[in-house]
């Protein structure tokens, strides 16, 4: 498990780059994050930032047998699980992202997920999956209609900047996303 934490150079030397997917033909579930935070970026892991919930959400739900660290993102596959992002260029915040970003990222995530066919697509951040897709009234859960055949279900954003939910809330959510997922 690599435990090094970027200095602040590297931090800065992320901005703009991106981190490749993980993806695997035929998963249950391909989660798809908003974009690389400038740790991840750093890192070439996934919701790697340390207050970034994710990991905790993930095994609170159900999803993992215990709580992964983003180094060990790869045994994801193992469990039918992938990641992706809406925008693949790593920035300190999202709100940095432009909605023209945002639409084109949703183009190209329905084209993954045409390739790819995942059972479920999970976007974690209602705003930008109300941009991304063109649906400005989504709610959280599952969303009318799919890419395909695959399934689409909205989670909340797990980053540690949104105090609207707390890390047992984000379980809970999780939870209820795999109950619908492992109950069909």
């Amino acid at each position: 498990m690599d435990s090094s934490r970027p200095t602040a150079e590297q931090l800065a030397a992320a901005a703009g780059t991106s981190i490749p997917d993980l993806l695997a033909p035929g998963l249950d579930v391909l989660f798809c994050g908003i974009n690389p935070g400038l740790y991840s970026g750093a890192t070439g892991y996934h919701f790697a930032r340390p207050g970034n919930r994710f990991w905790p959400a993930l095994h609170a739900g159900g999803f993992t047998p215990r709580r992964f660290h983003p180094s060990e993102q790869a045994a994801l596959l193992g469990l039918g699980i992938g990641i992706t992002n809406v925008v693949n260029r790593a920035t300190a915040r999202a709100d940095e992202l432009t909605p023209d970003e945002l639409r084109a990222g949703g183009a190209r995530l329905r084209t993954t997920v045409a390739r790819y066919r995942p059972r479920w697509l999970a976007v974690v951040g209602i705003t930008a999956y109300r941009t991304a897709f063109g649906h400005p009234k989504a709610t959280f859960g599952r969303q009318p209609g799919g890419i395909g055949a695959t399934r689409v279900w909205v989670l909340p954003n797990p980053s540690g900047l949104n105090a609207h939910w707390t890390p047992a809330t984000l379980g809970e959510a999780f939870a209820e996303f795999h109950e619908a997922v492992y109950s069909e």
